[in-house]
């Protein structure tokens, strides 16, 4: 695991070492056991490295056998034994035992098809010294970033906006993007909070070649007709069982210490059964715990770690780590970032850092099992629709009524149902929109009365759904959670997370033969009646402790709504909306955060996000 990042001058002007370095050196933490450079004529690539494969061997930048290509490579590629296999029998020979030149030797063979061949995560640029060619790709489902973008008379390239942003000091904010962040809570790609900055996509790949940038798609989820899935329950039981094992067992190959996340939750505890079963006793799991009953599963993972015969590491995280944690957000994602599960996975992922240098997660779950209450709310939509308009119109104002007359935790609660009442009556791209922002649509709008020229919401989505590929909404969302939440806010939040901290995190969950898998099995599999994850359940979920199978699932978060509930929290947010946000509305932020404070609404996520976006347009 490790950084990169690279520039090429358009123009044939001279490369300098002392530039890439200072783009090599923002990405410390995600290689602290080496650095190297390649800096010939126009061209400048930087590598920091962590140490997980063939230590002693895996130095980069790596060049082919006769000097004409060069690597640098972020990730993991788990079958990279069986591919060197393949390739020493088209008589390729390999002077390590490192995954890198499995890749570059890939290359050599079968150029862009190569990836086809590969089963990991990836970031990786190319360079042909004779073609004077880049080739650069990120993996299928996004597990690992790539930053591109041009200024001037150069290409940039990294794995952190901060390695691009350190090459000078022309890059522009991006205040278009405002809406976007505002409703989701994260940036999502190809977009970046700066101009001329993008993501790749996940299942892309760039070339440049005289100036000329094409960027191609080399993989998609598979689709599948919806009267052509999968409905026998045994045989996608037994597929998954199977495939998720062998999926586990590729991503314990290391040659440093390797442990687990242990959430407490259904995803990471199932990882820590198959690891014990692949003989993984004695293995290192790492659990946060919280002061607030209502957000700690530590209990259920300790029952999770005596069960199969794991160290449990368990650590609290106290409610007084604001400052640290707005400080840490802003460091490590270098643009609003609002997703403030972030916060523990950090916590988490230092304390992990201190034992190990990989661990394995249960990220991915949700969207290969199709486990979020989004899906309950796809389901509940269609039944929902059926019901005469009359009944439906009593049920909205009933629940309006009482929320009304109610506060605290049952306000919330009510306030949810209502929520839920309205996006089922909506059509799909309103319920996704509703279902995505931390608050009320309106709200955003009026918060961002003042902005013009915004990317809409409603017209990325809509891009994303301009040709539905599936009948059924269900899968119409199960496409959207595989290709903006997943890479753009999951994934990314445990790369930058794991990162900080040095360590690397891998995810069996979204071995792509599984997400292929699993795309082409049918809801009446996947969901039993309201009932989520039961493909997992009836599997891996078998062998775990009865009390965590009936447990209700909380999720990986912290008390934000009662973090800002405290008056110092107030005199805060206060002084930012004294400096103003670039032009967001003063009055509805101070009546948002008023409501929280009351426990009229819970806004805690919104109004975190409200202070990391003024601390990156601060800082910038």
């Amino acid at each position: 695991m490790c950084g990169i990042c690279g520039y090429i001058y358009l123009n044939n002007h001279k490369s300098d070492h002392k530039k890439i370095k200072r783009m090599t050196d923002q990405l410390s933490h995600r290689g602290p056991d080496g650095e190297g450079y390649f800096v010939e004529e126009n061209v400048a690539l930087g590598h920091r490295r962590l140490s997980i494969i063939d230590i002693e061997g895996g130095q980069q930048p790596m060049f082919s056998e006769d000097g004409r290509f060069v690597i640098v490579f972020n990730g993991e590629i788990y079958n990279y034994i069986e591919v060197r296999e393949e390739l020493k029998k088209l008589d390729y020979r390999f002077s390590t035992n490192s995954d890198t030149e499995v890749i570059i030797n890939a290359y050599l063979e079968w150029g862009e098809d190569c990836l086809s061949r590969l089963n990991g995560m990836w970031a990786f640029t190319i360079w042909d010294k004779q073609e004077k060619k880049l080739f650069a790709a990120r993996d299928r489902m996004g597990i690992k970033p790539f930053y591109y973008g041009n200024s001037g008379n150069a290409f940039y390239f990294g794995s952190e906006l901060k390695s691009i942003l350190s090459a000078h000091d022309k890059w522009d904010i991006d205040y278009s993007t405002m809406e976007l962040y505002l409703t989701f809570g994260y940036i999502p790609a190809p977009y970046t909070f700066y101009k001329n900055i993008f993501k790749l996509e996940p299942g892309h790949y760039l070339t440049l070649q005289n100036g000329k940038t094409i960027i191609r798609q080399y993989w998609d989820l598979p689709y599948v007709a919806e009267e052509d899935m999968i409905t026998d329950k045994r045989e996608t039981y037994e597929q998954f069982e199977a495939l998720l094992k062998d999926s586990v067992r590729l991503r314990l190959r290391s040659d440093v210490a390797s442990g687990a996340f242990l959430s407490g939750g259904l995803d990471s505890s199932s990882i820590v059964a198959l690891l014990h079963e692949l003989g993984q006793e004695g293995m290192d799991t790492f659990t946060i715990s919280y002061p607030f009953k209502e957000y700690d599963e530590s209990a259920l993972a300790k029952l999770v770690a005596e069960k199969f015969n794991v160290r449990s590491n368990i650590r609290q995280v106290e409610s007084t780590i604001f400052d640290d944690a707005l400080k840490l957000v802003v460091k490590h994602y270098d643009e609003p970032f609002g997703d403030s599960s972030a916060i523990p996975t950090y916590y988490v992922s230092r304390f992990a850092g201190e034992k190990v240098k990989v661990v394995l997660t249960g990220d991915g779950g949700d969207e290969v099992l199709s486990g979020y209450t989004a899906y309950q709310g796809e389901r509940f939509a269609e039944s929902f629709n059926n019901i005469p308009t009359a009944v439906k119109k009593l049920l909205h104002h009933g629940t309006k009524q009482m929320a009304g007359i109610t506060s605290g935790r049952l306000r919330y609660k009510l306030n949810r149902v209502r929520n839920v009442l309205d996006s089922a009556s909506d059509d799909f791209i309103n319920r996704r929109i509703k279902k995505a922002a931390w608050t009320n649509i309106d709200i955003i709008n009026q918060v961002l009365s003042n902005q013009k020229d915004q990317i809409s919401v409603r017209d990325f989505l809509n891009d994303k759904f301009k040709s539905p590929r599936y009948k059924d909404n269900f899968y119409n969302l199960m496409y959207f959670n595989f290709k903006v939440s997943l890479p753009d806010d999951m994934l990314t939040k445990v790369d930058r997370m794991t990162m900080a901290n040095s360590i690397e995190a891998r995810v069996p969950f979204l071995d792509h033969r599984i997400v292929e898998f699993m795309a082409g099995v049918s809801k009446t599999v996947k969901m039993n009646s309201y009932q989520r994850k039961v493909v997992l359940r009836n599997t891996v979920g078998k062998k775990l402790p009865e009390e965590l199978l009936k447990a209700r699932k909380k999720g990986f978060r912290v008390p934000l709504r009662e973090w800002f509930k405290d008056k110092e929290q107030e005199i805060r947010f206060n002084d930012i909306l004294k400096g103003g946000i670039a032009g967001l509305d003063k009055d509805t932020l101070k009546r948002v955060f008023n409501s929280n404070r009351s426990e009229k609404e819970d806004y805690g996520n919104f109004i975190w996000m409200i202070f990391v976006l003024n601390k990156v347009i601060s800082e910038h």
